[in-house]
């Protein structure tokens, strides 16, 4: 009798399974909306005189502008990333424990907020340039100093917020391989600087490679830092394009211009691998202790790991709490509130809303792990991660739009009633664009909590008559609550540091704690912006924590082995 039970109900379990893998393949086609919308506009003949236009004038310092800012950011993450992974992992030295994971802490400083506070120390009527002339009795004629709102300027703040990707993807490399490196070295007769360069820096190439493109991708997805700067770049000529000359396909076409620039580096780290492999197989676990620095090279050890610190993480960070406190011009009260309640309800429901559709793909692709279509659309899904917001923003915003003049004629003609904008005239197109965004750390996190559950308990519920939707509910969900708060906290995070797509997106009257620092900011009233950009840095400390435990439970760990 059951085994007719379950004959029978084949059919209907095929079904659902199906039904799932087609609303997989759904959610894929949503995420790459935006990118097709932009894509389209690439050959539209509307903007011709915009685009001719844009294309004598402003395009060329466009595409020098980005071209530079990736070659500095891409050298100056690189060298700051590596050596201070280098230094922790194959050097002893005091505070090493320490800055192992206060290392990181930059990432929690959006490129925006360190523009703020790096013009408010070094501007002429700044604290720094103030003391030099009280100190010297100088006037402005008679000394120089450099102008951090430049192209130089963005380049090294840039490389103090995002050189963190370099140095977590290279120190996991090194830790990886430091014993069979060192091995290889020696019998070489190499000596430490050598062993470096020529056996370490090979080996631990394609993370390196890793790290620099999510450092450049950050960097052309930028908009508040190189607006306030006055860096000409794809970003701010897309923002203009569409709010000062009013043109959307001409600002879709730079939108595609910016997405070359992406697809670039992608290939650039592609390419950066080659045919080569980097197997470290037979010397993976070899016995290393690190080398023990005394006197002046201790000293300039300990240096060189807390410049990038003090620089990217504690001084803005001190300037920021100390505006916030201490100002009388800072923004705590009914308006703070209001702000924080609109940054909270935004994230909440990205969150909320990539969250699920991740675990939906995650689910589907685990059914349908042999189904090319699925694994397809999980790639599209990480499409959105790699791309600016203000790409996605435009691309959300042209359909959209058009949706809603076909609502609004509709309700007008049918109903009778004048309905406005549903779509764009509220919070829906802007946490449409974030899910897009940010579903790819959602799907990476759901993922790796189901890769952990093993195939026995699916055939376990198959056996028991359960549906796959009942799996996923009683089987899987319990399973997957770690790694589904994580998704929760990496989203909401992101979300409430994003800049682009909500300057674009949201509705009239409608701030966050985002765009209240960056406008206050470009008023030039950067102690009222300090609270705004002191709640974003708070907020960014939450998953670092959590990485910094990981990472000081790795050393622990890699230590216990030996």
């Amino acid at each position: 009798m059951k085994l007719v039970t379950h004959s029978l109900s084949h059919p209907a379990r095929k079904l659902k399974t199906l039904w799932l893998g087609g609303m997989a393949w759904l959610v894929g086609l949503l995420v790459a909306l935006p990118v097709l919308s932009v894509v389209s506009n690439v050959l539209s003949t509307g903007s011709s005189d915009t685009w001719a236009h844009l294309a004598s004038t402003v395009l060329p310092d466009y595409l020098w502008s980005t071209l530079w800012l990736c070659l500095g950011v891409g050298c100056g993450t690189a060298s700051m990333g590596v050596g201070a992974a280098w230094l922790v992992t194959r050097y002893d030295f005091p505070l090493r424990s320490t800055m192992e994971w206060a290392l990181v802490l930059p990432l929690a400083v959006p490129g925006y907020v360190m523009a703020y506070t790096y013009t408010d120390l070094l501007q002429y009527v700044g604290p720094v340039q103030t003391a030099l002339r009280e100190a010297f009795g100088w006037s402005r004629a008679d000394y120089w100093f450099p102008d951090v709102r430049s192209l130089s300027g963005a380049v090294l703040l840039f490389s103090l917020v995002l050189y963190p990707y370099v140095y977590m993807l290279a120190r996991t490399a090194f830790m990886e391989r430091a014993g069979g490196m060192l091995e290889v070295g020696r019998s070489m007769g190499l000596g430490p600087w050598r062993s470096f360069w020529r056996v370490s820096l090979p080996l631990a190439r394609p993370a390196i490679a890793a790290g620099v493109s999510l450092a450049l991708m950050e960097t052309l997805a930028d908009f508040g830092a190189v607006s306030y700067f006055g860096v000409q770049t794809f970003t701010t000529g897309i923002y203009r394009a569409w709010f000062s000359l009013g043109d959307r396909v001409a600002a879709a076409q730079l939108a595609t211009a910016l997405l070359s620039f992406v697809i670039l580096v992608l290939a650039f780290e592609r390419i950066s691998r080659g045919r080569a492999r980097f197997h470290d197989t037979t010397l993976r676990h070899a016995r290393f202790m690190a080398h023990r620095l005394r006197g002046w090279r201790a000293t300039l050890a300990v240096l060189a790991c807390l410049i990038p610190l003090v620089a990217g993480f504690m001084l803005p960070a001190g300037i920021l709490m100390h505006m916030a406190v201490t100002d009388g011009d800072a923004q705590f009260g009914e308006r703070f509130i209001e702000l924080t309640r609109n940054s909270v309800t935004v994230s909440a429901l990205t969150a909320a809303l990539a969250v699920a559709l991740a675990l939906f793909m995650g689910y589907a692709a685990r059914i349908h792990s042999s189904s090319w279509l699925v694994r397809s659309v999980h790639r599209v899904a990480g499409l959105g991660y790699a791309l600016p917001g203000t790409v996605i923003a435009v691309g959300v915003l042209i359909p959209l739009a058009r949706i809603d003049n076909i609502l609004t004629d509709w309700l007008v003609r049918h109903v009778d009633w004048q309905s406005g904008l549903l779509m764009t005239g509220g919070i829906a197109g802007l946490v449409y664009a974030c899910v897009v965004r940010f579903l790819t750390p959602a799907v990476q996190s759901v993922d790796a909590g189901l890769q952990k559950i093993t195939p026995s308990m699916d055939n376990a519920a198959r056996s028991l008559g359960l549906t796959p939707g009942a799996t996923l509910r009683r089987v899987h969900f319990p399973l997957l609550r770690g790694s589904l708060l994580t998704a929760v906290l990496l989203v909401f995070i992101d979300v409430m540091k994003e800049l682009p797509a909500t300057l674009v997106l949201r509705p009239f009257n409608f701030d966050t704690l985002a765009t209240q620092a960056y406008t206050l900011a470009s008023d030039e009233r950067l102690a009222e912006a300090s609270t705004a950009a002191l709640a974003i840095v708070v907020v960014g400390l939450l998953p670092l924590i959590v990485l910094s435990r990981e990472i000081a439970k790795g050393r622990q760990g890699q230590a216990s082995k030996h």
